[in-house]
């Protein structure tokens, strides 16, 4: 019965969720840390730079890892199903209409008027994170010119964040000796 919980959390999670990955990060933490208490804080962290550091869907990725940790595989599995399945089966049901529905003026204004809300869900998601994992407000600063000058200049995101991190070593190797490098 226990499977299905994981199966059903998940589901909900993955149902009810616009925005991707980043903008489940809250919600899933408030079930599986605060309602649920199958992970601690300090777990959960883990479990997003475990799934940050994978290749694939965030989300997918932390559903297999708190899956994997409480229950094992098989609760990998029924978690990773529980967060897949809602998405293949609007992406079904979107792919079978949209020819009809897609066009329409209405379904065009609810797509836009989406938008402002996924980017205000993943904005109050990384600010969160920030918070709980220590961020000083310079790292915050840090990371708003990253994303201006990709935006505004065209950097590689790459370049950028290869570049601060090497920056931030040489600063505090050479310039603040007492702090720790990594």
């Amino acid at each position: 019965m226990f499977y299905f919980d994981l199966f059903k959390t998940f589901f909900m999670i993955g149902a009810f969720t616009i925005g991707g990955g980043v903008a489940m990060i809250p919600i899933i933490e408030r079930e599986v840390v605060d309602n649920k208490k199958w992970l601690n804080d300090e777990e959960f962290m883990e479990a997003l730079m475990v799934a940050q550091g994978m290749p694939g869907v965030l989300a997918v990725n932390m559903s297999i890892y708190i899956g994997l940790k409480i229950k094992g595989v098989k609760g990998a599995f029924f978690c990773s199903l529980g967060a897949v399945l809602p998405s293949f089966i609007m992406i079904t049901v979107i792919a079978h209409f949209y020819k009809v529905v897609g066009s329409l003026d209405i379904a065009q204004k609810i797509f836009k008027g989406a938008i402002p809300a996924v980017a205000a869900v993943i904005a109050a998601s990384v600010y969160s994170l920030g918070k709980k994992s220590g961020f000083k407000i310079v790292e915050f600063l840090v990371a708003i010119a990253i994303a201006i000058s990709v935006e505004l200049f065209n950097i590689s995101p790459i370049v950028l964040i290869l570049s601060f991190g090497v920056c931030n070593i040489i600063y505090k190797k050479f310039i603040r000796k007492n702090d720790e490098v990594f």
